[in-house]
């Protein structure tokens, strides 16, 4: 309260002193802008709108730099309820029709990168993301042959995506994000099965999509690699999940546990709900599996009473157990008072902030004080390396990918949706990749 009245006398004695003479009040600073690009309506709203007020918290909180106001552009890349890739390049478009737009955050969602990321591009505007996690989007190389069951690299063009290099017609990388990779999931939810729950044999299901089919891919590979041994694949069915004959013939060949690589609409959480005729219920059999149905509520309803005991890795660490993030989310909280308010993804968004503010200070640096060329905040970018965030310490590989490799795994406590998953353990891949 004292700073905030010391700041209101300033004012009044500036507004005395510019009634009693004619001296010219100082012009107002100019503004560069930051654009935001989320799906902030809609299905992911719920994870996408916490993500962006830590965004807008960093912000208000760092008003200024380097004496320039700095202004938020949000744009919501969702289209009934859904992400629209192309509503997504249409806000990058507009983003660089605005000369003030030094950079932008976001996108959410890997199909919109694939959209945004040539727009970008091709103009130099950087991106820093801080949720997409597709391999592709970054690298040539969709998944590594230690981590493909038939120990073979498969590229991007093979898994039928578009690689970094078709994705960037400048030749040059200007995407940046702070989640790590999705082949690091799968392994990640095999280190803690054997790890944590000392289980050593599981069947695995994909959803029949890239995203899953990597995921399982990884999960088994690394499963073998820790002596475990992986008792059958089944590539689900999405219009038809229904697992009933295979669950009972991985029961009979010894499975203590199940891996399903896909999203919750791809049926796999209705798979858990299947799982109670073969195998004992909740805990006793975990269910693991990605980002594509960790914390969903969703997920916990299509399980029903069977919810206990499901497992999902996010490619983020979990902020609220660390130290150096206590601050913030205490400040944060004050600050933003609905629980709503905060999610996963609010520190990380409010990290990926960070870093774009200490690269804009550089690149303003650099250019003598003036707006910072688009380009410039793109090499500055890149050249991040051990900035302190309240997530850790921060950079970027050659790639554009963090090299702050953590995944989050949850636990899904109970069959009311409505009931927060718990942090059950976190992988580190920061000193050595698991392969």
């Amino acid at each position: 309260m004292r700073s905030r009245l010391r700041i209101a006398a300033a004012g009044a004695v500036v507004l005395a002193s510019a009634c009693a003479s004619s001296t010219p009040t100082a012009p107002a600073a100019p503004t560069l802008r930051i654009g935001v690009d989320l799906p902030i309506s809609g299905g992911e709203a719920r994870a996408a709108v916490p993500a962006l007020n830590g965004i807008r918290f960093f912000v208000q909180t760092h008003p200024t730099l380097d004496g320039y106001n700095v202004a938020l552009v949000t744009a919501d890349d969702a289209s009934r309820g859904m992400p629209k890739p192309s509503l997504g390049a249409a806000n990058v478009r507009s983003f660089l029709a605005d000369p003030s737009v030094v950079a932008m955050i976001g996108p959410f969602d890997a199909a919109v990168a694939r959209k945004e990321i040539p727009v970008a591009n091709a103009a130099g505007l950087a991106m820093i993301s801080p949720a997409t996690s597709n391999p592709c989007l970054t690298r040539n190389l969709f998944m590594p042959a230690p981590l493909n069951p038939a120990h073979i690299e498969i590229d991007c063009k093979a898994a039928g995506l578009p690689s970094a290099a078709d994705l960037r017609p400048a030749h040059t990388n200007n995407f940046f994000r702070l989640t790590t990779t999705d082949e690091l999931q799968g392994a990640a939810a095999a280190d803690y099965m054997v790890k944590d729950l000392h289980l050593l044999r599981a069947a695995a299901i994909s959803d029949h999509e890239a995203y899953g089919q990597g995921l399982a891919d990884a999960f088994m590979s690394r499963l073998t690699a820790l002596g475990g041994t992986v008792t059958g694949h089944l590539d689900l069915d999405p219009a038809r999940p229904d697992a009933a004959s295979y669950l009972t013939s991985m029961k009979d060949a010894g499975a203590q546990a199940i891996y399903y690589g896909g999203g919750t609409p791809g049926g796999g959480c209705h798979v858990r709900a299947q799982m109670k005729a073969s195998f004992p219920a909740n805990e006793a059999t975990p269910f693991l599996g990605g980002d594509g149905i960790a914390q969903d509520p969703a997920c916990v309803g299509a399980a029903g009473d069977n919810s206990a005991g499901i497992y999902g890795t996010v490619p983020i660490v979990d902020a609220s157990t660390l130290a150096s993030a206590a601050h913030t989310i205490h400040e944060f909280k004050g600050a933003f008072g609905s629980t709503t308010d905060y999610g996963p993804y609010t520190v990380v968004a409010y990290d990926a902030t960070a870093v774009l503010y200490a690269a804009l200070d550089r690149a303003i640096r650099a250019a003598g004080g003036s707006i910072p060329a688009r380009a410039s905040v793109v090499s500055q970018l890149a050249q991040t390396s051990g900035l302190a965030g309240a997530t850790g310490n921060l950079g970027f590989d050659a790639s554009g990918d963090t090299t702050n490799r953590l995944v989050s795994v949850f636990e899904a406590t109970g069959a009311d949706p409505r009931v927060p998953w718990k942090l059950a353990a976190t992988v580190d891949y920061s000193a050595h990749l698991p392969y």
